[in-house]
């Protein structure tokens, strides 16, 4: 597998996957800081999401929980068996990817959806023993996969379907600025490159709900 470890802060293409823009948004910068700063008990996941600087990006939000779901939530923890739903946000608010995790007994699987409802691709638990590993799928074909490395310490390899890597979660970066980061409450994106639609949304949508939509569920009281 071909390692980059750099990233550049040049333009990448538009969300719409068309025309080249400038940087400032969740789909052009090269590095995407996630805040995941918790709560005690968390009743409604909402993480946010900066640049390498601390400008602010965006957010992920969980939506569609109804009081008994939060109080299920606080009581137990069989609310990562049900279903999820989640926005990635821009600054105005406004939903950009929607994903769903429909309900799970062992495996997890994420689908990926423009705000209109058009599907971009989906996110596929491949084993449960293990480093666990997850494929990005677009039309039944699969064009990535998230490779974990170590949960624990949040080494996550992005690749493509040649298993080149793409891109990299971490807990650290050197780049960051430790005045604005700590790494107890945040995790950080690395893309080495401007990438293709679907495989951008797709890795973006990965490292944005890898700890809610992906990672084993370990809230609740029960």
């Amino acid at each position: 597998m071909t390692t980059q470890s750099n990233v550049s802060s040049g333009s990448y293409p538009g969300a719409d996957g068309t025309e080249p823009t400038p940087g400032g948004t969740l789909f052009t910068e090269p590095v995407l800081v996630v805040n995941q700063k918790a709560k005690l008990i968390e009743l409604t996941n909402e993480y946010k999401v900066m640049d390498q600087n601390g400008r602010d990006l965006g957010a992920v939000v969980e939506v569609g929980q109804g009081v008994l779901r939060k109080i299920l939530r606080f009581v137990s923890s069989w609310d990562q068996f049900l279903t999820h739903r989640l926005e990635i946000r821009d600054t105005q608010g406004q939903p950009q990817l929607l994903l769903t995790r429909p309900a799970k007994i062992f495996k997890s699987r994420v689908l990926v959806a423009r705000p209109d409802g058009s599907p971009v691709g989906e996110i596929v638990q491949q084993n449960m023993i293990g480093k666990i590993n997850f494929a990005m799928n677009v039309d039944g074909r699969q064009v990535g996969a998230i490779k974990a490395e170590n949960w624990r310490a949040w080494n996550f390899a992005i690749v493509d379907h040649e298993g080149t890597e793409i891109a990299r979660i971490t807990k650290t970066w050197e780049g960051l600025a430790k005045t604005l980061f700590t790494t107890a409450d945040n995790y950080v994106l690395q893309i080495h490159r401007p990438l293709p639609e679907p495989l951008r949304s797709l890795v973006v949508a990965t490292a944005l709900t890898v700890d809610t939509a992906l990672k084993q569920d370990s809230r609740g009281l029960g």
